[in-house]
């Protein structure tokens, strides 16, 4: 989605007639930078394992957000005590007792209210399952992203748009960029400005 609107372009620095090609293309670059398929709120699917010991797992995208009429960022939360890495295994003999319960593989559907949030940091907090043993891995759907696009991110998107026209390969006109020519210069127009603005919205999991 494009993060200027039209009436947008002359408040944050850009020429009234700046093609809308210029902004959809430096939004996409916004997108690829922070590596996740939109700044604005979206739905996702994680599955992640927790770490040895821990019942807190942090999700990839923020900041957690509900959608209209909704309660809760979180949509469905599965979770299963799965087999043991090598390693893992802290007390052998709950994990056999687990195992011949036939819980190794099993996917429970865990109560969203159930499951302590952490907002801010994306963090989640599970409960131990029937056996008091902790879950290892967990299948979330949840919402994040931008309900309203801030200033910060326009500033960023108009920045990329200046860096872009003041390149001399790109400062050409055309009713379409090319966003094979805009990939090849994004080093350059993402300049450490723009990486700061959009610092707090980067997936952190991924790369």
């Amino acid at each position: 989605m494009p993060y200027l609107l039209p009436n947008e372009y002359v408040q944050y620095g850009l020429s009234p007639d700046t093609a809308d090609d210029w902004i959809a293309t430096a939004s996409a670059l916004i997108d690829a930078h922070c590596r996740r398929p939109s700044l604005a709120l979206t739905q996702y699917t994680e599955r992640i394992r927790f770490m040895q010991g821990s019942q807190n797992i942090r999700l990839s995208y923020r900041p957690l957000a509900a959608l209209d009429g909704a309660t809760s960022p979180l949509v469905e939360i599965r979770a299963r005590y799965s087999r043991s890495r090598r390693g893992e295994i802290e007390d052998p003999f709950r994990a056999q007792v687990a195992w011949a319960f036939s819980l190794p593989g099993s996917w429970s559907t865990l109560d969203p209210t159930s499951i302590d949030i952490n907002l801010s940091a994306g963090e989640l907090t599970f409960p131990e399952n029937l056996l008091g043993m902790s879950y290892n891995e967990a299948e979330i759907t949840y919402t994040a992203g931008l309900p309203v696009i801030p200033p910060a991110i326009k500033i960023a998107c108009a920045q990329i748009v200046k860096n872009a026209q003041a390149t001399p390969a790109l400062n050409v006109r055309s009713s379409r960029m090319d966003t094979v020519q805009m990939d090849y210069f994004s080093a350059s127009l993402v300049d450490p400005e723009v990486q700061q603005l959009l610092r707090p919205y980067i997936a952190e999991r991924l790369g």
